[in-house]
Parts: C-alpha cells; structure tokens; sequence
C-alpha cells in the first residue's frame, strides 16, 4: 500500500481547512490563456481572494476530457506558445511571491515526452506540489507513481460515479494530497444544478478513503459551494474562472483586459469562498 507523501502545501492546506471545518475552493486555470505573464496575475489574483488550491492546467491539443470553454482556452494558449517547460516557469515565478498549493492539470503526452523524471524534478525545483495526469489509468501509472513519490510531488487521480466501490478503493490506494470527485460523467463545464446521486458517489468515497473530497466538473455557482460544505472537503471550479478571462480579454486593450480579467476573478472567488464559510462546516457523510 502506497502510503501518502508527508507535509506538501496541499496537504497543509487541507489540514488546515479541516481544522477550522471550512469548505476548501480549489481554482482551475487554463495557464497561458490568454498569456503566461497573464496567468501570473491571475494566480496571484485568485489566491489573494480565498483560493486555497490552484490547478494549472498544461494546454493539450486534444483535451479529451474537456468541454468547449477550456478547449478554446488551450487553444489561445496553445496560439500564444505556451508549452509544459513554460508553465514550469510560470510556477517558479509563482513561488517568488506566493506559498498557494499548486497543482500541475496534465494530460499525460506532454509529461512523457519530456520525460516522467526530468519532468518530475523540474516540477520539484520549481515548487510545485502535486500533479493530475488525466488520462493515466492507475494500471499504467506504477513508474509515474514512484517517480513522483521520490520527488515529494502528490500524485492525484480522479474518480467517477461510474467508479465501483472497489475501483474507488484502488484510486485512493494510488493518491495523495487530495481524491479528485468528478461529479458527473461528460466533460468539464458550468452547470445550473449539481447531480442528485453525488451524495452518494461521497458516501462511497468517503468509505474508501482517508484523503480530503475535492469535487469538480459543474461546480460555478456559490449555491453549488454551499451545499458541498456538509459533504465534500473543497469544491473545483473551473470552466466558470476560464469564462471570466474569455469575456475580458476577447475584447478591449490588452493591458485593460488582463486587469478586467483579474478583477472578475477575484469577485468570483471572494463569492464563492464566502459560501464555503457561510456553508455547514464539513462532516462525515451520513450512510
């Protein structure tokens, strides 16, 4: 059995929050889009407004488990030249000011052909603190696993409603940091509602794992982030902070719209993470 990686920023983070029973808000970038100096601000933007935990994610040409908004946000990304060694960059520039958790959003081409150990040990000297490979079977992830494990880096993986009960045990076996919930099938985008059986896929997680709840896929609304305080231990939103960078930044000066942009983002999250604190403070899931 895999046992966790001790003392990450992420780790920290979620004890932290479990601590003060407080509904942690994990925010997803798209990293490049529309530039990676832009992407700076904004990280800074996000965790100066409550993000406990920023994902960013590597553009990939074929990003199979998103939907249309972070699709044309790694394609803007991909325009402006951004590419895995860049965003390695980007989170050594991050740690100058900021000690916020840092995620690395990765299918897995890029981290193999730049290789899984230089990968991992770039990603280490930079400061970043776990890793999502999405597409990574856990049969195929031994070497990945090790590799990462050596280099103090969480490896975070995700599981599904499809996931049976002991599928779900076998992916926490394999994580760290965190178990990433998605919280419907399909792929990522902004929802009105949240599922009516995701207490139930909590319920079966929780009973297959020690490690924090993150749910994500759907998650925009703070009504969405207050009714996850009493069941999950954070909330993922994505494709809601991705559309707030497209609506600035698509039209207007470019200086103005990364500020625009900057601005929006931080009144989402203040939005969002004052629902996680006004939410139920967080609990085991009732059988």
């Amino acid at each position: 059995m895999n046992r966790p990686i001790l003392k990450t920023r992420i780790q920290q983070r979620f004890a932290a929050l479990r601590e003060a029973g407080e509904l942690g808000i994990v925010a997803y970038l798209t990293a490049g889009d529309p530039s990676l100096d832009a992407t700076l601000e904004f990280v800074l933007a996000l965790a100066d407004a409550g993000a406990d935990v920023m994902e960013l994610g590597v553009p990939f040409s074929d990003p199979l488990a998103d939907g249309p908004t972070i699709q044309r946000a790694s394609e803007r990304a991909l325009k402006s030249g951004t590419t895995l060694a860049g965003v390695l960059d980007l989170v050594r520039r991050i740690r100058k000011t900021s000690e916020v958790p840092l995620v690395l959003f990765s299918y897995f081409n890029p981290i193999l052909q730049m290789g899984i150990e230089k990968f991992a040990s770039a990603a280490e000297a930079a400061g970043a603190d776990g890793v999502l490979a999405t597409d990574l079977t856990l049969e195929e992830s031994e070497d990945y696993r090790r590799v990462l494990r050596a280099h103090h880096l969480d490896a975070i993986f995700l599981g599904a409603p499809t996931s049976t009960d002991e599928r779900l045990a076998k992916i926490a076996n394999c994580s760290s940091g965190f178990l990433y919930l998605i919280s419907r099938t399909g792929v990522t985008g902004a929802k009105d509602t949240l599922p009516d059986d995701l207490p139930a896929l909590l319920r079966r997680a929780r009973a297959a794992s020690k490690l924090p709840l993150a749910v994500g896929f759907g998650i925009s609304l703070p009504g969405h982030v207050s009714l996850l305080g009493g069941l999950a231990d954070a909330a993922v939103v994505g494709s809601a902070l991705v559309a707030e960078i497209a609506n600035a930044t698509e039209s207007g000066a470019r200086a103005s719209s990364i500020d625009a942009a900057a601005a929006a983002l931080r009144l989402k999250v203040r939005a969002l993470k004052q629902a996680a604190l006004g939410g139920l403070s967080r609990r085991e899931v009732a059988p």
